[in-house]
């Protein structure tokens, strides 16, 4: 009882098509440039995600470089 039959998509179907008739392939020409936009956009957030998780990684990474610069400058000067 709670799922469409055959029978009803059939239905659903002839009205869209009644409807939408000479529209149809605009209509789904727009929707696949609409979705491409979209992933798009995905693939923009995404990259801009990793470069900044990769700047973080690098501003991370330098402090280690000058302290182990100053442990090494401090090892010369008892030398």
């Amino acid at each position: 009882m709670g799922g469409l039959s055959a029978f009803h998509w059939l239905v659903v179907a002839v009205v869209v098509l009644l409807l939408f008739g000479n529209r149809l392939p605009q209509v789904m020409r727009s929707l696949g440039q609409g979705v491409v936009e979209f992933k798009k956009g995905l693939a923009g957030i995404e990259d801009e995600m990793h470069k900044a998780n990769t700047k973080v990684e690098d501003q991370a990474s330098k402090p280690q470089a000058k302290e182990e610069a100053k442990v090494s400058e401090v090892e010369a000067a008892q030398r």
